[in-house]
């Protein structure tokens, strides 16, 4: 029994609704063009000025490690879809040669640099990088009978690229082993890109939670996450230099095919031995740092140390800009402390990005200064909340000391001190600061018209605007004219004068996502908003590994409860294909769902095919499709039904962000 009424519910209904990317037409940029052509202020030309005063330049040892060991650099690194959009392009960043520029930090402008430094390297022998394919590194490891993969990128276009370069000129063999580091999607999303050098019933090694975690991530707000990440990773800007230079983590990731394997060894525990295709690993299990499933390990016949991403050449997050649960920074330093003792005798270290190093004694110095970052930023956050300082104060009176503040590898190029202490005082204290006056405040879309009347009109708050722009005061400009901004949403003198501000904000910023997210609103501001958001399409491999009860948590955060009446029917969903049958029923204005029990009463089930239901999910099926399928059928009243599934919205995946 099928109608189009059902079809029309359904297909509304389950759609994820993240936002579609650009990439769905063919093009030659996978930028948005239009970007500014600002010049940086003299305030902003200062500051920099002062970085380049701070900071020890003139060491160059990082460069020397980041091309040390080059094999072979592709003459053009591009990544081509099938549809032959361009998803990336190594020579975007060609203008990074030379000198810093006067709109972008000194310091993010190296970082930036060394993170194009891309290609073929030998670690050791035995032990190669593919570094700059995509915003993580591929590594293999030269087992007895083929290569073991580690963390095959984002996409299946870029880890094709690169396995099939560095097969151009390493040993062809098959791959006989594959390792995922963690449960970030730019660590296994490639995986199906190496099909074509796959041995038969390989290994693939994960951390114990691996593919609940890499299938689950971003499905109850992944709407929300999806928006804002095109602000933290910039896809709307061009690659200049008054637009993204890099994340700070890496270049950018290659918005492509998202593909997962199932793992069948799992690692759920420290010290845990294994031999790969003849190769000794001893693994550091360590949940709930970077990633919720993540692991390390150490090689020790190569003497190497692989540090996947608890440690990088960067201050890492605590809170990514995107929306994420806070991570625990005491557990995170405890872990690289543990690592620090256990492979105190590694002589290389190498991880998920950014380059290598080599030496007993740099590797130690390097674990103790990531350690005592995380460390720091914990307990001096929890010493000023305890003594009555709140999140804002914390964040803007904290410093690193100078021993890590110079530190190359603990500046604040991908996370911040700022907004990482602030995640601290989140994991402890929550969103209320302890003041009455914040417990229940207006919303912005309220107060910004009292605080325009109480500047004296829109008028008066515009020139202490420019008054506050002409002495290089960004931030406190970039506060007054959001007011306005939300209280009069088509002043355009306004919203000139705080893409002004944003703008030289984001050429100040020496953290990459903060860069991207200044000048996405900036450019917002300006030509008004691009839908850049990741083609949730192109998601179907990974989601066809998601548990089916995922999707109903997914659709219990969608429910109009204001539409929903006392006497809601329940309803009854098979997955013919999976023999998995759930019992979804609404009581007080809440969406609950289990295994269907043979005494539930229900209205309606409807049974349908898992593939049809992630198509429907992603978008893939339309009415016409879900209408005349083989794989959807339904027992009992199609009208309840039909009024069941109506009661859901699909979100809105392009949300306002810098107006109301």
């Amino acid at each position: 029994m099928k109608h189009s009424l059902l079809a029309t519910a359904l297909c509304s209904t389950l759609l994820i609704g993240c936002s579609e990317s650009p990439s769905s037409k063919p093009s030659n940029s996978p930028q948005i063009s239009n970007s500014s052509n600002s010049a940086a202020s003299a305030t902003t030309q200062q500051a920099n000025r002062a970085v380049s005063e701070q900071l020890p330049f003139q060491d160059l040892t990082d460069f020397e490690q980041a091309n040390k060991g080059l094999i072979a650099r592709p003459d053009a690194l591009e990544v081509i879809s099938e549809r032959g959009e361009l998803l990336w392009r190594m020579a975007d960043y060609e203008f990074l040669d030379g000198e810093a520029a006067d709109t972008v930090n000194p310091s993010l402008w190296r970082q930036a640099q060394l993170n194009a430094i891309h290609g073929l390297f030998e670690v050791s022998p035995g032990i190669y990088q593919l570094r700059g394919f995509d915003i993580s590194n591929m590594t293999l490891i030269e087992g007895q009978n083929g290569w073991i993969v580690v963390d095959p990128l984002t996409a299946k276009e870029s880890a094709k690229v690169a396995i099939d370069f560095a097969m151009q000129h390493l040993p062809q063999k098959p791959i006989s082993a594959i390792i995922f580091t963690h449960s970030h999607i730019d660590h296994f999303g490639g995986v199906l890109g190496l099909n074509d050098y796959l041995a038969d019933d390989i290994p693939i090694v994960a951390p114990h939670g691996f593919l609940e975690e890499a299938t689950s991530e971003n499905i109850i707000a992944g709407t929300a996450m999806s928006r804002r990440a095109t602000y933290m990773y910039g896809r709307g800007l061009e690659r200049n230099a008054n637009g993204h230079v890099g994340s700070g983590l890496g270049k950018g990731g290659a918005f492509g095919a998202f593909g997962i394997r199932e793992p069948n060894t799992l690692i759920s525990e420290t010290g845990s031995e294994l031999t790969i295709d003849g190769v000794p690993f001893v693994f550091q299990y360590t949940p709930e740092s970077e990633a919720p499933a993540e692991m390390t390990f150490y090689l020790p016949e190569h003497k190497a140390f692989c540090g996947a991403e608890l440690v990088s050449r960067t201050m890492h997050n605590l809170y990514t800009l995107r929306g994420t649960k806070v991570r625990d920074a005491r557990k995170w330093s405890a872990y690289i402390n543990e690592a620090k003792e256990l492979f105190a005798d590694a002589d290389i270290y190498f991880g998920s990005h950014h380059w290598p190093i080599w030496g007993q004694k740099q590797i130690q110095t390097f674990l103790t200064q990531q350690r005592d970052t995380y460390k720091y930023i914990h307990d001096q956050t929890v010493r000023h909340l305890n003594n009555g300082l709140v999140s804002d104060e914390i964040a803007e009176t904290l410093q690193l000391p100078e021993s890590l503040a110079n530190t190359f590898s603990s500046r604040g190029y991908y996370g911040t001190l700022k907004h990482n202490s602030r995640a601290v005082y989140q994991a402890y204290m929550g969103w209320y600061d302890g003041n009455p006056a914040h417990l229940d405040p207006l919303p912005a879309s309220q107060t910004a018209s009292r605080y325009v009347t109480l500047a004296g009109g829109a008028d008066a708050l515009l020139q202490q605007s420019q008054s506050a722009v002409d002495q290089g005061d960004y931030r406190w400009a970039a506060e007054l004219l959001n007011h306005l901004v939300f209280a009069q949403p088509d002043n355009q003198a306004a919203r000139n004068l705080l893409v002004d501000s944003y703008e030289q904000l984001g050429f100040q910023a020496e953290s990459g996502p903060w860069r991207d997210v200044y000048l996405s609103a900036a450019k917002e501001l300006r030509h008004g908003k691009a839908n850049n958001g990741i083609d949730i399409r192109q998601m179907k491999d990974v989601l066809m590994q998601s548990p089916v009860s995922n999707f109903f948590d997914s659709m219990s955060v969608r429910l109009k409860a204001e539409d929903v009446d006392d006497d809601q029917a329940a309803m009854a969903i098979s997955i013919s294909d999976k023999n998995e049958q759930y019992f979804l029923w609404i009581e007080n204005s809440v969406l609950h769902h289990r295994p269907l029990r043979s005494d539930d009463n229900f209205a309606a089930r409807l049974t349908i095919s898992h593939e049809l239901f992630v198509d429907m999910l992603l978008g893939n099926a339309g009415i016409r499709e879900t209408l005349f399928s083989d794989d959807l059928s339904v027992d009992g009243s199609l009208l309840e039904l039909v009024g069941f599934f109506s009661l859901f919205e699909q979100p809105d995946a392009n949300f306002n962000i810098v107006t109301p």
